[in-house]
């Protein structure tokens, strides 16, 4: 491990999120915005460092970062920029304490939108800008932007981009990884673009807008309202939203394929229709559900459905109702959304429904072998075999995240959360959806978890963010052997 060259790349990385700090820092200038002082002290420290590092373990063109290397690389770069994306909330006196701070960062970027501030409305403009900014960061990945980066200081990135997007069967759309990285950041700016200029149609500020499209598309849920999307009632604003999370919550290749010319790509891909129909399907039970019990027409039961289990499928976390006081099989429908998870390659969190679907035809495979034991059944996706290597890494991974979030339930537990926050605050902070039920509901926030579990939660979010692996690896002995 050569820990000058991953210090070498965090700096860049440290420097860059300086550079983009400049964005809220003009924003409260030109609006003479009470965030000013904060957030320029914030830009002058963390482009210092980061250039600092950068100069002082420079060590000329690299010609490859190893597997282990770029695993660091990401785990260490991801923990860096959410600790100096934390010092404008903590300098601009919101919060009390640096884990506060820390952990609202860490929820941004790792795309969580689980919120520990008690009234967003009274935040600075400047301050929500930043909150909003860092999602939308954090939604493709700001390894992924500085891959793109990267090669014009002669560096090598196939590694982090392997780190940063995991996925069991990953497409490059390009020949080398900065043109792939810098494909899906041209796909996700456009997106984000069109739906800028939708909600400016239907009247909603420019500011607010803005906030909205920067946390819709990274999946991510932060709003500048104490009462997310429901402070507007807009059917409209509903809608549309809804619209961007369903776009989000694809594999971003098809988006670019669709932008080729192939506009059905989306209907193509088994992993696409099987989202689209597990999302159909969760939408007409819940929505019978609430209808006459919550809500006493169709309309508003099929709105308000619809919306909760996208937003919570997707992992946005966004919500135009309390949840919390649904009747009990609508919370367990969006209770297991929370770990199912959108589609691999996307912005969004969970367990992914890629692996969802190998796990399916696997145990039905295993069913199969039982009838006819001489009988070769291989797993198929899109027409494809799965490999035995995959099949196996798709039932580790999946052991590892239920394993992980039943230790952390009980962690949090033990701290004196009850056990519905605590089971839905892991499954929330591990999926990187935000809401819970409990204390952490739509209309609730963590502010009140004890800061031991604040940190335990904030580990949880980077083991989602990071797709467990590229966390956990650093406990184990073999990894730090030569």
């Amino acid at each position: 491990m050569r820990w000058r060259v991953v210090f070498y790349m965090v700096g860049i990385l440290v420097f860059f999120l300086g550079l983009i700090m400049i964005f809220p820092l003009l924003y409260a200038w030109y609006f003479n915005d009470a965030s000013f002082g904060s957030l320029l002290q914030s830009t002058v420290v963390t482009i210092f460092i980061g250039a600092a590092l950068y100069t002082a373990l420079r060590t000329g063109p690299l010609d490859y970062i190893s597997q282990r290397e770029g695993m660091a690389i990401v785990a260490i770069g991801w923990t860096a920029v959410g600790l100096f994306a934390a010092m404008p909330f903590y300098l601009c006196g919101i919060f009390d304490t640096f884990v506060n701070a820390f952990f609202e960062s860490v929820s941004g970027f790792t795309t969580t939108g689980a919120s520990v501030m008690t009234d967003i409305e009274a935040v600075p403009r400047g301050i929500l800008l930043w909150r909003s900014l860092i999602q939308w960061l954090g939604g493709m990945g700001i390894i992924v932007l500085s891959v793109a980066i990267l090669p014009f200081l002669g560096v090598g990135g196939m590694q982090l981009f392997k780190a940063e997007v995991p996925s069991p069967v990953p497409d490059k759309l390009k020949p080398r990884v900065s043109d792939t990285a810098k494909t899906l950041w041209k796909v996700y700016a456009l997106i984000s673009l069109v739906e800028l200029l939708l909600l400016l149609v239907g009247g909603m500020g420019f500011f607010d807008a803005l906030c909205h499209t920067f946390t819709t598309m990274p999946t991510g849920g932060f709003s500048p309202k104490n009462l997310s999307i429901a402070h507007y009632g807009s059917l409209y604003f509903d809608i549309v939203i809804m619209v961007f999370m369903l776009l989000a919550g694809v594999n971003f290749s098809l988006h670019f394929q669709m932008l080729k010319g192939k506009p059905l790509a989306f209907w193509r891909d088994s992993e696409c229709r099987f989202y689209l129909l597990v999302i159909a399907v969760l939408i007409v039970l819940v929505s019978f559900n609430v209808y006459g019990q919550v809500y006493q027409s169709i309309g508003s039961a099929l709105r308000h459905g619809a919306f909760q289990v996208i937003s919570i499928l997707t992992t946005t976390g966004y919500a135009t109702a309390d949840f919390n006081q649904w009747p009990a099989m609508s919370k367990l429908i969006l209770l297991l959304c929370m770990f199912i998870g959108a589609s691999a390659g996307s912005t969004g969190g969970g367990m992914k429904l890629m692996r969802i679907m190998c796990c399916f035809k696997y145990c039905y495979k295993e069913l199969f072998n039982l009838v006819h034991p001489h009988a070769v059944a291989p797993v198929k996706i899109g027409g494809k075999t799965v490999s035995d290597a995959v099949i196996g890494s798709i039932l580790g991974f999946l052991a590892l995240y239920m394993g992980l979030f039943g230790l952390c339930s009980v962690l949090l537990a033990g701290l004196g959360v009850d056990f519905t926050t605590a089971f839905s605050a892991v499954a929330a902070s591990i999926g990187n959806i935000g809401p819970g039920l409990g204390l952490v509901g739509p209309i609730g926030n963590y502010a009140g978890i004890p800061d031991p579990g604040k940190w335990l939660l904030i580990w949880c979010m980077l083991l989602g963010r990071l797709e467990i692996y590229t966390v956990i690896i650093f406990l184990v002995p073999v990894f730090w052997k030569k």
